[in-house]
């Protein structure tokens, strides 16, 4: 507060003092004995109320009437100074321009601004004026007041607050305010334990958060068995904060017809004929950026075993230290491959590999368009050869022996051979699709995601951590599930096992071999006896980013839990780790989920397999699919002849009759296309565009993560520079942050009448 003097040296001299006292104390004016002028009185009964100042400026006016016009000049100059008894806060305002009432409000440890609104259309700042000091900022309030009968969305990144002391203070916000939420409270970005959180405030801004999302974000029992998913029958029904933001013409990036029309194949959509041969292949089908590398060696032996490397699935290779009692190959049966050696001997040198797809026996193939199709559940052994190549040396069809079965080698028929050879690239498909990709990455990236926000404050250090790489998680899972894995979707129109509940049924089974150990990469590789084999550029860039990844959450994760008794404290984590032990892994012990944490170093393992599940892992199984799918017979979808059960019967046409016929082969081509299209507002891995972290020791380690994956990624290019087919799927800048498969212009801030294409299917087919 401030005594003003108006004598002195100039007529315009108006100075101001500071006051003692309390709020509403009266204040003297100049020691002067010069007589009193009109203006003197309205003065000082402006100053006597310094409670109600406009009951004082009221009094002013009413005495600048009766003063003549230099008396006037004063009293403007009076109510500025006046005003400054007010402290003033600036206040950044960074977010999308809106059409919609918001008003603002500062909670500070002493006291509370009144709410005051954001003007439309502000400059860089706006001024907030409180009587005196709130103190300590503790929380920002925004509540939207929307227009009636029009579309009122505003998306807020921050708020920027400077305090009358020069501090300057970031709220994060980076979500919408609507009509379904139209009050946000921002905390300051510094992340903070809740054993460490000592103001009442803030404790109870907590747990009110926490409240608010749990009733935003409800588990929803998908399939008895599997995980649970989110609560939501469309993506309409999702809170904003983790919807896509969509444009018309964004929209249309998804509308299959627009993807065949851009292959040039929409002509060829009820066709259900069979190809006649490669060549017509190759001549109907337009790829834009397609892997002729593929198209040219898909048939190699080779390749086939490249594939299970470092193709779109490298995940169900393992050593063979055992031939299985199911899978009789005898010696003399492979003795062509090593003729220095024996099979027993490579067995023993670690040589010796094994696919079994097991979990697909019993499977009663699908029906389309009126035709039934086929699946088989092989084995396939592999030797990895002195020059460091991994081949197939014997395919065997069913899960069951019988002389009338045979054992399929690379001395028969080249037919027979290739035949055998495309019955296992189509379990490929399904273990691909449905085991690897679907549920050990994106139902699991969901579990994780619906537990960060159910049970983690955003004040939190692992809600800022993991936050991004949850980004459209929740989103790309509803539409899949609506138009890929339906009733109606991609699988059951288009694939070999896709009808009636057999892809609930294969998952659930898919479910029993999902462990914690398995998550985590240096385990896998070594449960699966991969240390070793040559060329296995996966597992190599993989524990790279495994190690880089586990080193940026140690270094983040320890500046904030300090020692292990900080873990064992924090209730709200262990209340998210629960959640994804109860949820994700359906209470199962066996699975060797924890589900509590103890120990700092326990926890930053079990987050470094979170964050490398969603973007690392996912990166490797999804971002390769049109350039190893693309060429239908590498990788068919369904298969329209039974798996042979004798040699010598295979001719080239029985290959053509077995692969998919030219419908099923264009939309799943346009369906691949879509899943592996690149984002054009992607957020590649340690891209965190979201300002969540203020302490400074937590922007060095995110600093410190950009840094090594940027000299890991000059790395990769080197090493590709020789290979023959570069491996590019986990090079850091082809890797993103979170499943997102938002393959079109999406983006935040962007206006959106979200409601109004929601309704729009993900696939359009008629």
């Amino acid at each position: 507060m401030a005594a003003f003097k108006t004598r002195g040296s100039s007529p315009l001299d108006v100075r101001a003092t500071p006051l003692s006292g309390a709020r509403g104390a009266g204040t003297s004016l100049s020691d002067s004995h010069e007589p009193k002028s009109e203006l003197d009185d309205g003065v000082g009964n402006a100053i006597m109320d310094v409670q109600g100042v406009e009951h004082g400026l009221q009094s002013f006016s009413s005495a600048t009437c009766r003063c003549q016009c230099g008396l006037e000049l004063q009293g403007s100059l009076l109510t500025r100074s006046i005003r400054a008894i007010m402290v003033n806060y600036k206040v950044e305002v960074l977010g999308q321009k809106r059409e919609e009432l918001v008003y603002i409000t500062l909670t500070g440890i002493a006291d509370h601004s009144q709410p005051q609104r954001l003007p439309f259309f502000w400059g860089d700042t706006i001024s907030i004026s409180c009587k005196e000091s709130l103190g300590t900022l503790l929380m920002v309030k925004l509540e939207a007041r929307p227009w009636p009968l029009l579309i009122n969305e505003w998306y807020c990144d921050k708020l920027v607050v400077t305090t009358p002391e020069g501090d300057e203070i970031s709220f994060p916000c980076y979500q919408w305010l609507d009509s379904k939420k139209p009050v946000v409270y921002l905390r300051d970005d510094k992340a903070k334990l809740r054993t460490l959180e000592t103001d009442d405030k803030l404790r109870s801004q907590r747990a009110e958060e926490l409240k608010e999302r749990c009733q935003d974000f409800k588990w929803k029992e998908f399939c008895s068995g599997l995980p649970w998913v989110i609560d939501a029958a469309r993506a309409w029904d999702l809170p904003n904060e983790v919807k896509f933001s969509f444009t018309k013409e964004m929209e249309m990036a998804y509308n299959i017809e627009r993807v065949l029309r851009k292959l040039k194949i929409e002509t060829l959509t009820h066709c259900s004929q069979s190809w006649g041969s490669e060549e017509e292949l190759r001549s109907l089908l337009h790829y834009p950026n397609i892997n002729v590398y593929v198209q040219d060696h898909w048939k190699s032996d080779e390749f086939f075993g490249y594939q299970l490397l470092n193709g779109l699935n490298p995940m169900m290779l393992e050593r063979c230290t055992e031939l299985p009692q199911n899978f009789p190959v005898k010696e003399e049966m492979v003795k062509s491959c090593f003729p220095e050696s024996s099979l027993q001997s490579e067995m023993e040198k670690g040589n010796i590999f094994l696919c079994d797809y097991k979990r697909l026996s019993g499977f009663v193939g699908n029906v389309i368009s009126g035709e039934q199709q086929y699946l088989a559940a092989p084995l396939c052994l592999l030797f990895s050869t002195p020059e460091e190549k991994l081949i197939p040396i014997a395919i065997q069809l069913h899960q069951e022996t019988s002389r009338e079965l045979p054992i399929f080698l690379p001395t028969d028929s080249k037919w027979d051979w290739l035949l055998a050879k495309i019955f296992v690239r189509n379990a490929e498909f399904i273990e691909h699709e449905l085991h690897f990709h679907l549920l050990r990455t994106h139902l699991l990236a969901e579990v994780f995601s619906v537990a960060t926000l159910r049970k983690l404050p955003s004040a939190h250090p692992l809600f800022k951590l993991l936050m991004p790489h949850t980004r459209y998680t929740l989103h790309i899972n509803v539409m899949a599930r609506n138009t890929l894995i339906s009733n109606d979707g991609i699988f059951a129109k288009f694939t070999s096992i896709g009808h009636g509940d057999e892809i609930q049924r294969f998952l659930t089974e898919a479910m029993s071999s999902l462990t914690y150990s398995s998550l985590c990469l240096p385990d896998n590789i070594r449960k699966r006896g991969l240390e070793k084999i040559p060329n296995y550029y996966y597992r190599d860039d993989g524990l790279e980013l495994w190690k880089i990844i586990f080193e940026f959450v140690g270094g983040l994760l320890k500046y904030y839990y300090r020692g292990d008794e900080d873990v064992k404290e924090d209730s709200e984590l262990q209340d998210w780790i629960k959640e994804i032990f109860q949820f994700g892994f359906r209470g199962n012990d066996s699975t060797g989920i924890p589900q509590s944490f103890q120990k700092v170093d326990d926890l930053i393992v079990f987050v470094t397999m979170v964050i490398f599940t969603g973007s690392a892992q996912h990166a490797a199984l999804n971002n390769g699919q049109f350039n190893f799918g693309g060429w239908m017979p590498n990788f068919p979808s369904s298969l329209r002849l039974p798996p042979p059960t004798k040699k010598g019967e295979a001719r080239k046409k029985t290959i053509f009759e077995t692969l998919p016929d030219v419908n099923t082969t264009v939309y799943i081509l346009a369906v691949l296309y879509l899943l592996s299209k690149q984002s054009s507002d992607r957020r590649q891995l340690g891209q965190y565009t979201e300002e969540l972290f203020g302490d400074e020791d937590a922007r060095n380690e995110i600093r410190a993560f950009r840094k090594a994956l940027q000299e890991f990624e000059e790395k990769i290019k080197k090493r590709n520079e020789g290979l023959k087919l570069p491996y590019l799927y986990l090079q850091p800048t082809h890797v993103d942050n979170s499943v997102d498969l938002s393959r079109g212009h999406l983006g935040r801030g962007i206006f959106r009448p979200l409601d109004l294409w929601m309704n729009v299917s993900f696939f359009i087919f008629d």
